[in-house]
């Protein structure tokens, strides 16, 4: 038996290393294995060596061969330890295993660790779910794409390779960014749109994320205002094309392949992409508003709650339906008659509360603290949650009633929207002069 003191080097020892290392370029399982020991959580039988290829992704979703996988993004993730998150919609029985392919920096080799899939708890009944497909990075790798394979082998030629975002440390360029999922069922909503867009900014926000299926030819030409304003940033969701896709919350009311146009992967993907960039990331649907009743904006709100609240990153809003069946006369704009959709203005009655039935809430969040979201609470997060009490904000959520035997004498009269009336108003009458509706 030949022993290497630790005083002095061996000669016999020497000789033995560089003989294994010219025997690893001749022999692939040799230098697998030597791979594995620099790299522990790479498997061995991955294609070790090769330099970093594959199809750059061109769409936001992306089917895997199987069809059962689709990618979104992946996203680098180091609050618990150096992994890459990618957010995917995968069958939540038949999707056994995948494994990442890493493409490590700055010498552009290939490394393979096999995924953890996490489907998020809330599919509701559908088969297929919003998942977490999370893999250790190998030690010194700082990769800057990853492949997504049912298989640790095959030709990487053939895998569609994903830039991992959030790489790089940024500092915030946002306070407030507002996502909104799914845009879909030709929707063309585009006065309350346009009044909910002009609200959110006066409240404090610099941007919108709008995953969008599809919408009217009218609400495209205000899209493309909102884009090159700089407030809008449009992200294509055509899920329709890969799964059958409910326009319900769940499987029991219309059996299809997922829910409400894959909502839940958008809003978990939109948390992600704006970890770096935004203070604040707000999940509201277009036609709701988180409306301040104890403070101007958003911006003294939120000081406000997180000094009550330290630690907390999670703040919840209760959701309040204000009927749009049920109008005022004030506020009947006339040049805005002409334009699609419903005058928020005009409706600040808002139905009671049902003891029975629970009040859904929307959430004003800090993205850095939550891990997984669902449409009405988080999954998984570092940060506690707080309900935030109704005298300090609620939601304004303008659509059709839900309690619609209620008489018109039972209804709250609530007019804290009137409070911005007239910024409003100016705000609105601009962009309708601007984009010629």
């Amino acid at each position: 038996m030949i022993h290497c003191g630790k005083k002095h080097i061996c000669v016999a020892c020497l000789l033995i290393f560089a003989s294994i290392l010219i025997c690893s370029w001749k022999d692939p399982q040799l230098q697998k294995n030597i791979t594995r020991k620099i790299f522990p959580q790479a498997t061995t039988a991955g294609p070790v060596g090769q330099v970093c290829r594959g199809k750059p992704a061109q769409n936001v979703i992306t089917a895997l061969k199987d069809n059962r996988t689709f990618i979104i993004a992946p996203y680098f993730d180091d609050r618990e330890s150096k992994v890459t998150r990618v957010i995917g919609i995968v069958h939540h029985e038949d999707v056994k295993q995948l494994y990442c392919w890493f493409c490590c920096q700055p010498h552009g080799r290939m490394y393979v660790s096999k995924a953890d899939i996490d489907v998020h708890s809330d599919r509701f009944g559908f088969p297929y779910g919003a998942a977490d497909i999370v893999c250790l990075e190998p030690e010194n790798c700082d990769p800057t794409h990853v492949s997504i394979h049912q298989s640790p082998h095959g030709n990487i030629d053939q895998l569609p390779r994903f830039e991992i975002k959030n790489r790089r440390a940024e500092t915030f360029s946002v306070d407030f960014t507002v996502c909104i999922s799914a845009m879909f069922g030709n929707y063309n909503n585009v006065l309350q749109f346009i009044q909910s867009m002009e609200m959110y900014k006066i409240l404090g926000v610099q941007k919108v994320v709008i995953y969008k299926n599809n919408c009217s030819h009218l609400m495209e030409k205000v899209l493309k205002f909102y884009m090159e304003e700089g407030t809008v940033e449009i992200i294509p969701w055509p899920i329709n094309l890969h799964l059958k896709v409910s326009s319900k919350w769940h499987f029991s009311m219309d059996a299809k392949d997922i829910g409400y146009y894959g909502q839940i992967t958008a809003l978990n993907d939109c948390i992600y992409r704006n970890m770096r960039r935004s203070k604040f990331v707000i999940l509201n649907d277009a036609d709701e508003i988180i409306l301040p009743r104890k403070h101007p904006d958003w911006k003294t709100m939120m000081h406000s709650l997180q000094e009550q609240n330290p630690g907390t990153g999670i703040f919840l809003f209760e959701n309040h339906i204000f009927p749009e069946t049920v109008s005022t006369h004030m506020f009947n704009i006339s040049s805005w008659n002409t334009v699609p959709g419903v005058n928020i203005l005009q409706h600040v009655h808002r139905e009671p509360d049902r003891k029975e039935v629970f009040n859904p809430r929307k959430m004003i969040i800090d993205p850095r603290k939550v891990i997984q979201t669902s449409v009405h609470s988080v999954l998984r997060a570092y940060g506690n949650s707080v309900n935030v009490p109704m005298d300090v904000a609620l939601i304004y959520h303008c659509r059709v009633p839900l309690q619609g035997n209620l008489p018109r004498e039972a209804l709250i009269r609530d007019t804290t929207l009137w409070r911005y009336n007239s910024s409003l108003i100016m705000n609105v009458n601009k962009v309708l002069n601007q984009t010629a509706l």
